[in-house]
């Protein structure tokens, strides 16, 4: 499928692009390349081979959620340089 300066001046216009002459020249060759291949593959025998959105069989990978006991609030500060009214006391930064 070969695109026209006039399709890659539409297509620039709705992207609110500015092209010279040279890149509408430019984008109409490498669009239509682009075309071209797609074309190639919309020639394929795809009868009886399933949509996937992945080529690979996936699953998921996360972990069942688990609500464990946390830590108290004497465990989480045991190891702070400095704590105060149970929280954690650092330099101010200004």
């Amino acid at each position: 499928m070969a695109l026209s300066i006039g399709d890659v001046e539409h297509v620039a216009l709705l992207s609110r692009l500015a092209l010279t002459d040279g890149e509408k020249e430019k984008f109409a060759r490498e669009l239509s390349k682009i075309f071209s291949h797609v074309d190639q593959l919309a020639e394929l025998n795809v009868e009886g081979v399933e949509p996937t959105a992945h080529p690979l069989p996936m699953k998921n990978v996360f972990r069942q959620d688990v609500v464990l006991d946390s830590l108290s609030n004497e465990a989480v500060l045991a190891n702070a340089a400095e704590s105060e009214d149970g929280c954690f006391k650092v330099p101010q930064i200004v």
